[in-house]
């Protein structure tokens, strides 16, 4: 058996990436909006104030949506453009933006996957200390809970936050993203306890609110794979996966999965942050803990392992020399689509969806005026590939979403990096459609079945 004959095809994009329109209409600020203009902070000083323009040329962008056939596509909502202060009062111009986009969706047959959260947190609450702040969760759930009964009509599909691991580590951590903070584990753990109790408040709200909702979580974390089909290699891979070091925490994925997955947090991480979490945690794994009706799963690339003599019973290998890699130098892991889902499968039991995967390339428009990208071809079809074959070894997954559905603002790469499927010429907003943007086509009219 190959792929299910209801799998969905899709692609994603992010609010604060592809949306632009950052001061008008009565959105407020978001940690985005203003970190983007920290000089030194973006790549040549790049900030999302137009990005793609997407708020205001949403139809089009439907439009080459259809022309690809894509199915569905995944977006996320802006909190401070329907909630400005984070909390109270309601813009009903942020209201009326989505509900024209949504509308657009399903009058062109696309289903539409909501995320709740795609890092533009609201200044707002920033200045209240954020996910630090014990209400945070209070204030996450009531944001949901009015993007329940806005969207809730039509929009049936859910993910509550996407990757976790990043804006919490790159946003808090290292300071490589919004709002740019360097805090410590004492600061750290109890705020991504309280992300995970925000999950949990959130899927209970649109559980609530939503008849026949499907709600789901978007994490990710580098996949580790066996560097041989030798058992214990295999073992050592699991264990990599799932084990949780000290100085890696932050952005592992049991420790951001076993608690909404399991209701427990696990064991090698408690060893040494049990004494940063907040009082009474263990009670709080029952609202962090909801069931689920899918699990996301952002993967790029992987890291091979083996098994090792030593106190892990694991050891990484270095990729080998001259590994190919993206325009922004991630390796190329096509068998991490495989290995990812599969052990996720195993120990979550929960039906899986790729929310995003993807490479960005060295793009242009060529002289024929078409943009020639043989290389995302290329890379598409060897991961799909691997996707495939964990289908076909009984891993339940649901759909694939291709990051991204256009060229935009990626983060602190500012304009530098080109993800999409549409090209973006951002001084003219002209849109070209990428030769995979055909390819793609023509892998979802077949169902995967062309690969």
């Amino acid at each position: 058996m190959s792929f299910r004959k209801d799998f969905l095809w899709g692609a994603a994009t992010a609010s604060y990436q592809i949306e632009g329109a950052a001061f008008e209409d009565g959105k407020g600020l978001s940690v985005w909006d203003r970190f983007s203009h920290v000089p030194g902070k973006i790549m040549e000083g790049h900030t999302g104030d137009v990005a793609c323009d997407h708020y205001h040329r949403y139809a089009d962008d439907v439009r080459l949506m259809k022309q690809i056939g894509l199915q569905a596509y995944r977006f996320s909502l802006c909190w401070p453009r329907l909630l400005p202060e984070g909390k109270g009062a309601v813009n009903r111009k942020g209201i009326d933006f989505y509900n024209r986009l949504i509308d657009e969706l399903l009058k062109n047959g696309i289903r539409p996957f909501v995320t709740l959260f795609h890092w533009d947190y609201p200044a707002a609450l920033q200045m209240q200390g954020a996910w630090e702040n014990p209400d945070s969760a209070k204030w996450f759930e009531e944001y949901a809970a009015l993007c329940a009964r806005a969207f809730g009509d039509r929009v049936k599909d859910f993910i509550t936050l996407n990757e976790p691991q990043v804006f919490h580590g790159h946003g808090y951590a290292t300071g490589f993203h919004a709002p740019g903070l360097k805090l410590p584990d004492i600061s750290l753990v109890p705020m991504a306890h309280n992300i995970m109790k925000a999950h949990g408040a959130a899927t209970r709200a649109l559980r609530t609110l939503v008849p026949e909702v499907r709600v789901g979580y978007a994490p990710c974390a580098n996949p580790c794979m066996p560097a041989t089909t030798a058992p214990e290699d295999l073992e050592a891979a699991r264990k990599a996966y799932f084990d949780v070091s000290e100085e890696g925490w932050a952005f592992s994925a049991a420790w951001w999965s076993d608690p909404v997955m399991l209701g427990s947090y696990p064991e090698s991480g408690l060893r040494h942050l049990e004494q940063h979490l907040p009082k009474g945690w263990q009670e709080d794994l029952k609202l962090i803990c909801q069931p689920l009706d899918f699990y996301g799963q952002n993967i790029y690339q992987g890291r091979y392992y083996k098994a090792a003599d030593n106190a892990l019973g694991y050891e990484q290998l270095p990729l080998p020399v001259g590994v190919p890699k993206t325009a922004i130098q991630w390796p190329i892991t096509p068998e991490c689509l495989y290995w990812g889902p599969r052990l996720l499968y195993e120990r979550y039991k929960t039906p899986i969806i790729i929310t995003e995967n993807g490479l960005s390339a060295h793009d242009a428009v060529s002289l024929d005026g078409k943009v020639h990208d043989p290389n995302r071809q290329d890379f598409l079809n060897r991961y799909l590939l691997a996707y495939k074959k964990a289908a076909e070894d009984g891993v339940d997954l649901l759909g694939y979403f291709h990051w991204s559905l256009m060229d935009n603002y990626e983060w602190a790469h500012g304009y530098t990096e080109r993800f999409g499927l549409i090209h973006v010429d951002y001084a003219t907003q002209q849109r070209t459609l990428k030769d995979s943007a055909y390819w793609y086509r023509s892998v979802i009219e077949s169902n995967g079945e062309n690969l």
